[in-house]
């Protein structure tokens, strides 16, 4: 079977071509799978349904392959957390409009990001917005969201201790940003992964505490991230029911009534997007050996104990049944090791593939090179991803999407 290099230099497998077909060729490394069909999808569905504009959130994904996808599929606003982000998205995406949403900056990055053609900042102390006026020489177009801290509970990951300002800190900070902002905004992170649309109406109501309070006017309010993926043992509610609860919660705010409602997917409009195509070298009881790990795109599997999708890639199905595995990466360190479970035909061994999914998110972008193990390779495949959220339920807007 023979690749052809597309002018992004991936090899481009032929058309219809699936994991199975990559594994027959009996790859050395692990093979990164990239599905830019599922990307596509994910970002239409999201343009096309959130009542709002979508940032997609550069951290959880920022191949200028994946950047260029969402793109093309109606994504316009990048939202960046360092001035290497900017650069890359200016970069990649001349045209796109980016905005800076972390909440501590250099103040050398917000001048650079300012002169690249930023507009959009968020902060969530005094020190910050000092800080943004500053750099940006008194500036008279600025986009400033000011974030509160909200509750994580409802997410598997947590992003409410490390930034937010506290509801008793948002009038004064609400009031000095209004002074200093042609737009202003409020923003919030409900965490990663949010099992929930709960998480987003006790969010909105703190946010309209915080407005009433202020008595500003307020012409942006930021939802973040947080959109689940599919995970095994994770099976959230539809989006549809986030948008409902959002859209709902932000028509009953106080805010301008040319407010714009923006959200900030990450892992929502990428997790579908790659797989890892990964090899067994060794089978020890219930562990095995496997050719990426923590170093490499399973660093949420070791480190959070998140668990991904697997299935068995073999030519011939398994008759055997299901058990629970662990599985040790490449690298010496103890560390290198997934506890899963991750459940496979009990007759895994070595020499077997193994396809580990939703890796799109995170995965890709928290590689390393740790012990000379970094390489991976990557073919872009056909076939649909492990799990989606966005094929089932309403099949004739799946079939529109796709053509």
């Amino acid at each position: 079977m023979h690749t052809h290099h597309s002018a992004l230099g991936l090899a481009i497998a032929p058309v219809g071509t699936s994991g199975a077909e990559i594994a027959q060729q009996r790859p050395v490394q692990p093979v990164t799978l990239l599905r830019p069909h599922a990307a596509r999808r994910a970002a239409r569905f999201f343009t096309e349904k959130f009542p709002g504009r979508s940032l997609y959130a550069v951290k959880a994904n920022p191949s200028p392959e994946l950047l260029k996808i969402l793109w093309d599929s109606g994504i316009s606003h990048y939202d960046v957390a360092s001035i290497a982000e900017v650069r890359l998205v200016a970069e990649t995406l001349p045209e796109a409009v980016q905005c800076f949403m972390h909440p501590v900056k250099a103040e050398e990055a917000i001048a650079e990001a300012y002169a690249l053609g930023v507009r959009t900042f968020s902060l969530d102390t005094m020190d910050e917005l000092e800080k943004i006026v500053r750099a940006t020489g008194e500036a008279e177009d600025l986009n400033l969201c000011v974030r509160i801290r909200v509750s994580s509970d409802h997410a598997k990951l947590s992003l409410a201790s490390k930034f937010g300002a506290e509801p008793g800190e948002m009038k004064e900070l609400l009031f000095a940003a209004r002074q200093a902002a042609d737009a202003l905004g409020i923003c919030f992170h409900v965490g990663s992964q949010a099992m929930t649309p709960a998480a987003y109406s006790e969010a909105m109501e703190r946010v309209r505490a915080a407005i009433v309070e202020a008595a500003v006017t307020v012409d942006i309010v930021d939802v973040g991230g947080g959109f689940p993926s599919v995970y095994p043992g994770m099976e959230p509610p539809a989006l549809e029911a986030y948008f409902d609860v959002i859209s709902r919660a932000f028509e009953s705010l106080p805010v301008s009534y040319s407010a714009e409602l923006w959200c900030e997917p990450g892992r929502a409009l990428c997790a579908e997007y790659a797989s890892v195509l990964v090899r067994v070298e060794k089978r020890r009881g219930d562990q095995l050996y496997i050719n990426d790990g923590a170093y490499g795109a399973l660093f949420d599997a070791a480190h959070i104990g998140w668990r991904f999708p697997v299935k068995l890639v073999r030519e011939e199905e398994s008759e055997t049944r299901d058990m629970a595995f662990s599985f040790y990466g490449p690298t010496c360190d103890d560390l290198d090791h997934m506890a899963g479970p991750f459940y496979l035909p009990a007759d895994v061994g070595t020499g077997d593939y193994i396809e580990i999914g939703m890796l799109g998110a995170y995965g890709c972008a928290m590689r390393t090179g740790f012990n000379g193990f970094g390489t991976a390779k990557s073919e872009i495949v056909t076939d649909e991803p492990m799990a989606t959220l966005y094929a089932d339920g309403d099949a004739g807007w799946n079939e529109a999407v796709q053509l």
